[in-house]
Parts: C-alpha cells; sequence; structure tokens
C-alpha cells in the first residue's frame, strides 16, 4: 500500500481480496467492526486487540493555557480524549524485530 494512508475501502477490499465475500459485504463487516469499536469507546471502556494495542478514554482537566503567540491566558474546558497503547508485538514489528526478540 505504499505510503498512502490506509481508508475503510482499503480494509473492505482487502476482507473482499482476502476472505471472499462481496464488496458490499466486506463494506458492511468493516463498519460494524468499527462501529463496535466506537461504541464501546463511547460508553468508556477500553478496547484490546490482541498482538495489536489498546484503545482507551482518559478525561482531562480544565486548566489553563496559554497563547503562545500573544501570552494571553486561555481556559482549557474539561474534556475526553482518544489514547492508543500499542502492543509489545506491534512494538517490535514497527522497530523491524521479531517479535520477542529483545534490543
Amino acid at each position: 500500500m505504499g505510503n498512502k494512508t490506509l481508508t475503510r475501502a482499503d480494509l473492505s477490499e482487502a476482507v473482499h481480496r482476502d476472505i471472499g465475500l462481496s464488496r458490499s459485504e466486506s463494506a458492511d463487516m468493516v463498519k460494524t467492526v468499527l462501529d463496535m469499536i466506537s461504541d464501546e469507546l463511547v460508553a468508556g471502556k477500553s478496547v484490546k486487540l490482541s498482538s495489536f494495542g489498546t484503545f482507551m478514554v482518559r478525561s482531562k482537566n480544565g486548566r489553563i493555557g496559554r497563547n503562545p503567540k500573544t501570552g494571553e491566558e486561555v481556559p482549557i474546558t474539561p474534556r475526553r480524549v482518544l489514547v492508543f497503547r500499542p502492543s509489545q508485538i506491534m512494538k517490535a514489528i514497527i522497530n523491524g524485530q521479531t517479535p520477542g526478540e529483545e534490543d
């Protein structure tokens, strides 16, 4: 896939090609999986994908920030943020190592 961004359509096409579902069934399957992940995150639950990583939602407190250009203080409201923590296996793969291999 080169240097381009992996899209929902790319995932659907991979399911179609590798599993043999029709294109519409593949698109529906990808949509269903992504919707399930989104629903769990919105509910405040973590989503762990074995050998890939964990998605979780963290709450950040409100605070006073500063505009770096003007120096003016600006209030930052409390919010929830999505965090991804890759598994040790994913970290090893990204770094070109065999999973379980040490430095």
